[in-house]
């Protein structure tokens, strides 16, 4: 490793000791070499240290332990904030990489654009029970995305975290107010002033789990609801007048089942909800959210008939 690596392979831990020695012997196979490592631990024990002891015979570990648990995503901020290397590899505790030549084919993307911020494809791995699934953008899926970013509402095409390689060069990183939607406000947030470039191989494997924070928030009111409606008023409510950032927030509020705007207050300041997601949930309750929920295709049109109704009104 010289004193200034290509890449920095930043590991924000949590105490689960046996996915990241998983991560340490992935990064050990590989054939690229020019990286540092640097682990930010906010375990309440001494289990990742111990570990990271073992593997600095053979690996270039900087290792720092959080005086105080920083939590999602600040823990990645502060591995960030220690990186030498001239790009970002974040890679969670959990997540390993694919083959041997992963980290070289992220290597090698480095030199065929002058895009900062690089992504590939990924394996979604099931960690009960071993289960395997593979994504990788396709063509028509990159072309939209490059022509806007706000396409990610449509589906994450992007992934984790683990699938990205950035340039080091950000003045601002993770956003430290949310966890459900972090990476998602991230991608948009750079994409809208950055170009990309995809790589069109599964390098990364995500392994999926109960304990992990997008599993234990989903379909929560009191984690999806404030997230949500600070992540758009954050991008603007302009964002509505896009067709798949409405279906989105028509999606979430019909599958979260707000009957009515009075709900909202539980959540969040209702005048931080724009006019037309009040206006959404008064037709979905008059419609049936059930019925929409039952029957997509009545729910499609619903939304669309709506989105035609009120878009340039938010």
């Amino acid at each position: 490793m010289s004193s200034s690596p290509l890449i920095s392979v930043c590991i924000p831990a949590y105490k689960n000791v046996v996915y990241l020695e998983r991560l340490f012997q992935s990064i050990q196979s590989q054939t690229f070499q020019d990286y540092e490592i640097i682990v930010t631990d906010d375990s309440p024990d001494a289990a990742v240290g111990n570990l990271v002891e073992q593997y600095q015979i053979s690996l270039p570990i900087s290792y720092y332990r959080n005086e105080k648990p920083l939590g999602s995503p600040a823990n990645w901020n502060a591995a960030i904030v220690h990186a030498k290397g001239s790009w970002i590899k974040i890679m969670h505790d959990d997540d390993w990489f694919a083959d041997e030549h992963s980290l070289a084919v992220f290597a090698d993307a480095t030199t065929q654009t002058k895009a900062a911020f690089i992504f590939s494809g990924f394996v979604n791995v099931q960690l009960e029970s071993g289960a395997e699934q593979s994504f990788v953008i396709n063509k028509r899926h990159e072309q939209m995305l490059r022509q806007n970013p706000l396409y990610l509402f449509r589906e994450n095409y992007i992934g984790h975290p683990s699938t990205t390689l950035i340039k080091n060069e950000l003045k601002q990183w993770f956003d430290e107010s949310v966890k459900w939607v972090v990476d998602f406000e991230f991608y948009i947030r750079n994409l809208q002033t950055h170009d990309f470039y995809a790589i069109k191989q599964p390098l990364i494997k995500i392994g999926i789990g109960s304990e992990q924070i997008t599993t234990a928030s989903f379909r929560k009111r009191e984690v999806e609801l404030p997230e949500n409606i600070y992540l758009l008023n954050k991008l603007g409510t302009h964002c509505l007048n896009n067709i798949f950032v409405y279906d989105y927030y028509w999606r979430l509020m019909r599958n979260l089942y707000i009957n009515d705007v009075e709900e909202l207050k539980e959540y969040v300041a209702l005048e931080q909800v724009p006019f037309v997601l009040k206006s959404m949930i008064g037709w979905q309750h008059k419609l049936g959210i059930k019925a929409l929920k039952k029957y997509g295709a009545y729910s499609k049109i619903s939304m669309t008939m709506h989105y035609m109704l009120f878009r340039f009104r938010s």
